[in-house]
């Protein structure tokens, strides 16, 4: 059991949060290891390569990272006071979500299950140094 007043509990637990600027997507319809593809190619990269970067790559998930990209730097513009040209992707990773899972009839009556993977991705910008 915590010890102390509810309020303060709240403010030292808060003390510790991540004031990073970044953007997360819930559930998006894509499985995790191909959403790493397009992930993989940006991290660490500033975020000028990095729109250049999923602008012009063929992959579906690069059109959802893009938005998320750039929801990022709008997150880090308006409610942290940062500069554009002076961010970088510090972290970016995807989580498994909820999987749907559907039947698909086969031959002689058997049912094969088709596994339809959704994933959580997570983008986070920082200042460079």
């Amino acid at each position: 059991m915590a010890k102390g007043h509810r309020s303060q509990i709240k403010r030292e637990r808060n003390a510790n949060k991540d004031t990073r600027p970044s953007a997360k997507l819930s559930y998006a319809r894509v499985s995790v290891t191909k959403a790493c593809f397009v992930l993989d190619a940006i991290r660490g990269k500033d975020v000028e390569t990095a729109l250049g970067i999923v602008t012009y790559n063929p992959r579906y998930a690069s059109s959802l990272i893009k938005k998320l990209l750039e929801s990022a730097v709008a997150n880090a513009e308006n409610n942290n006071g940062l500069k554009k040209e002076d961010l970088y992707v510090a972290e970016c990773y995807a989580t498994t979500g909820p999987i749907m899972k559907r039947i698909r009839p086969r031959a002689q009556g058997r049912a094969y299950r088709i596994l339809k993977r959704m994933s959580h991705i997570t983008v986070v910008l920082d200042e460079k140094k």
